[in-house]
């Protein structure tokens, strides 16, 4: 009896010791697989690479992107941003003097011109409705300085300008209509009268990395503006939440202000980058001279909403160094007695070289 127990249990003992051995056998074959979520990965903030080419961008926005022809209806710029190199002399002694503004970051400096239309809903009228937001013609030029880290990027800019008919927005206007056979607006005798513009600008933004699924990326990036002028004056806070690959080439999309506005350079890693994009921007308005009228002067003018805000949603492809951009926009109502919110859309085409 007692050999057919010890037989039993040296058995049994080398089937364990073979089962064990098999197991471990069994999960060293077994793959390992990776994690599909992966969790935001930020590095110590630091400059990013150095970048010898500068970006030369184009915008465009207009109500007839949205099917509709007032309020904020037109407006172009076209912008240079810098490699990050040495600044020109009048601007590296500015520079000097920012830099408790501007903090620590590789230092572009850029230059724009642009020009912002401002219509009534009735565009037909010769006299327009006094209580109907007036018509008026931005023309300006702005320089600026822009320091950028991997996540955060700071700008100061001056725009220098010229609000009322030496602003051409009657010219441009009616004849951008006649190309297109659309009906020439009647109002431009009642716009805003001539005044010099000067607005002072700063905007902090920062990237918020939320992780990756896929390879796809996914961030946030919080931003907040301070604008001073005889044009507008104005805070603003807002955010861009954005989805896609190589985020890391820009701050999103650019805009005409007052918006919730990306970065004009761009600077891809890879040859193919794309995100789709979401924000919304608020702010508190204490003056603005298209809506409030002439600052000297008698003029025509409407009673403004003190905080308004924008919703945009869109999609940006950068290929080959060459970022497509396009954004649709929904405003808040900016002055009382406007009928309804306003839609509008940006293009914009940005080119290293």
């Amino acid at each position: 009896m007692r050999v057919k127990v010890t037989a039993l249990l040296s058995l049994a003992l080398v089937g364990a010791a073979t089962s064990t051995s098999f197991a471990q056998e069994a999960v060293q074959r077994v793959p390992m697989v990776p994690l599909v979520v992966e969790a935001p990965s930020i590095a110590p903030d630091q400059a990013p690479p150095p970048d010898p080419y500068g970006t030369l961008t184009f915008s465009i926005e207009n109500d007839l992107f949205s099917g509709t022809d007032r309020y904020y209806t037109n407006g172009f710029q076209l912008t240079w941003r810098s490699p990050s190199a040495d600044l020109p002399g009048p601007l590296a002694w500015l520079n000097d003097r920012l830099e408790w503004v501007l903090g620590p970051g590789t230092l572009r400096w850029g230059a724009s011109i642009g020009q912002s239309i401002y219509t009534p809903q009735d565009t037909e009228r010769t006299n327009p409705d006094p209580r109907d937001r007036p018509y008026a013609g931005y023309l300006y030029g702005a320089i600026n300085l822009n320091r950028i880290t991997e996540l955060t990027s700071r700008m100061v800019e001056l725009q220098l300008g010229v609000v009322g008919p030496s602003a051409l927005g009657e010219f441009v206007q009616n004849n951008y209509h006649d190309i297109f056979n659309i009906r020439n607006t009647s109002g431009w005798d009642s716009q805003l009268k001539d005044e010099p513009a000067i607005t002072a600008l700063y905007e902090q933004k920062s990237r918020m990395p939320l992780g990756s699924i896929g390879g796809i990326e996914a961030e946030i990036i919080p931003s907040a503006t301070v604008s001073l002028g005889n044009v507008q004056t104005y805070a603003g806070l807002g955010g861009l939440f954005r989805i896609g690959q190589g985020l890391d080439a820009d701050f999103g999309p650019p805009r005409i202000r007052p918006a919730l506005s990306g970065s004009n350079w761009v600077q891809p890693r890879d040859n193919l980058a794309w995100y789709v994009f979401a924000g919304v921007d608020g702010r508190a308005v204490a003056h603005d001279i298209f809506l409030d009228g002439n600052t000297w002067r008698d003029s025509r003018s409407v009673d403004k909403r003190v905080l308004v805000g924008d919703f945009q949603a869109g999609v940006a492809v950068i290929w080959q160094g060459v970022r497509f951009a396009l954004t649709q926009v929904w405003r808040s109502e900016e002055f009382y007695g406007q009928q309804g919110t306003q839609k509008f859309g940006s293009l914009s085409v940005s080119f290293r070289f």
